[in-house]
């Protein structure tokens, strides 16, 4: 089995390696500093929140609305507290998360039950037998002191580092530039298997698969195929897109899975999703609703993001770019339904932002729902894996070859 991602969810799903095990890509272990253990304490009106730390560490603190956010951001921190922190919060803490945000930084975003000013955040040094503490205090304020205190104290917070440049061409490459965008990332785990069981994050499995299928392309020699992460690293979603407008790709290939919650029925399969205005159906309404929060769930600041791609949608009236889509899309699920199970419902359209370049032919896959045992069963097998990839290439293989020869898609 190839090292990497997959290797470590072979072992979670054996039961030998628990998931806060990880550590992500950045400074050697020795070096990071680990956050061992969290706790919330207060009420609705005031709450602590203290983290224990291996080692002193600089922090910064802020606050956003709509939703109400604390977002505290850090150095890269290798968190190895227990598999549930987070899940449930207490006093004006409704919930919280945590992870990599980008190659040398981790953040920690707070849910809280309304607006909050931090009263105190800081980090004391290791004393004695006491270990270096994060000391975050948070009060409760009405909405009009919150906004009025973020207008007059409040910096921007600082957006996220774009993904890293990809290498150049070599000189006279005319490759076609395909680019592979594994959902989620870092501190934004995508959704989680747990309703099956076991504990697997899919930003993890669409990272092996994403990997596994560039291993692929590339070895057709046909491609020049770059990705907008390799690691377990955040990336807004704006910065997906504009990544592929600014190599110049000539399609974009974005990796999801899906999971349904317990009590909202059972679903199974892979589908492939388009850009559309209106989603084609309530379910597609759904899930892009739910990737197009990845920016929330990390706490970026929305509101400081470049208007760049503001009506987006009537530039993708290019007919050109919607069709190329389109065709390709067809392809996929006509190759991928040779290898591997589809929904009943293979091919459906909704507003991802992550969609949305006007000149980039872009597809969405769902590769299955984690929370369904069998569709993660296969999403860990090697072999199904190997063998979607070999669906993949056939459809980017004929994709271009009907586009070099400028025909129509079949």
């Amino acid at each position: 089995m190839r090292a990497g991602a997959i290797g470590v969810l072979g072992l979670l799903l054996a039961g030998l390696v628990p998931a806060a095990a990880q550590t992500p890509a950045g400074p050697a272990p020795a070096e990071v500093p680990v956050a061992s253990d969290v706790r919330v304490g207060g009420d609705a009106k005031q709450t602590r929140f203290v983290i224990d730390l291996s080692r002193k560490v600089e922090m910064r603190a802020f606050t956003l609305a709509d939703p109400y956010r604390v977002v505290v951001d850090l150095p890269q921190v290798s968190f190895q507290f227990p598999a549930d922190a987070g899940e449930r919060g207490r006093g004006l803490v409704k919930a919280f998360r945590y992870g990599l945000m980008m190659a040398g930084g981790s953040r920690i975003v707070l849910d809280t039950t309304g607006p909050v000013r931090v009263d105190k955040a800081f980090v004391l040094d290791a004393s004695d037998s006491q270990p270096a503490r994060l000391v975050l205090e948070l009060a409760a304020v009405s909405r009009e002191a919150f906004l009025r205190a973020a207008a007059v104290d409040r910096r921007p917070p600082e957006r996220p580092a774009a993904v890293p440049a990809a290498p150049p061409a070599a000189p006279g490459d005319t490759r076609p530039i395909v680019v592979l965008d594994p959902g989620h990332g870092g501190i934004d785990s995508g959704t989680r298997s747990a309703a099956t069981g076991t504990d697997l994050a899919e930003k993890a499995l669409v990272l092996d698969f994403a990997l596994m299928l560039r291993d692929k392309l590339q070895k057709t020699g046909k491609y020049n195929v770059i990705m907008t992460r390799s690691d377990d690293s955040f990336v807004p979603l704006a910065d997906r897109v504009r990544f592929a407008r600014q190599h110049n790709a000539e399609l974009f290939i974005s990796i999801h899975c899906d999971a349904l919650a317990r009590g909202e029925g059972e679903a199974e399969g892979a589908s492939i999703y388009t850009l559309s205005e209106h989603a084609s159906d309530p379910e597609s309404a759904r899930v892009a609703d739910v990737e197009n929060r990845a920016d929330v769930i990390s706490g970026v600041d929305l509101s400081v993001e470049p208007d760049d791609i503001a009506g987006i949608l009537l530039d993708l009236a290019q007919r050109e770019t919607k069709t190329f889509s389109l065709q390709f899309a067809k392809r996929l699920v006509k190759d991928l339904g040779g290898a591997a199970r589809l929904h009943k419902h293979p091919l459906k359209s909704a507003g991802f932002r992550v969609l949305k370049a006007p000149d980039v032919p872009s597809v969405l896959i769902e590769l299955g729902y984690v929370s369904s045992k069998s569709d993660l069963k296969e999403l860990t097998s090697e072999a199904w894996r190997a063998r979607a990839g070999d669906a993949i290439v056939q459809s980017v293989n004929g994709y271009f070859t009907t586009r070099l020869a400028g025909g129509p898609a079949r």
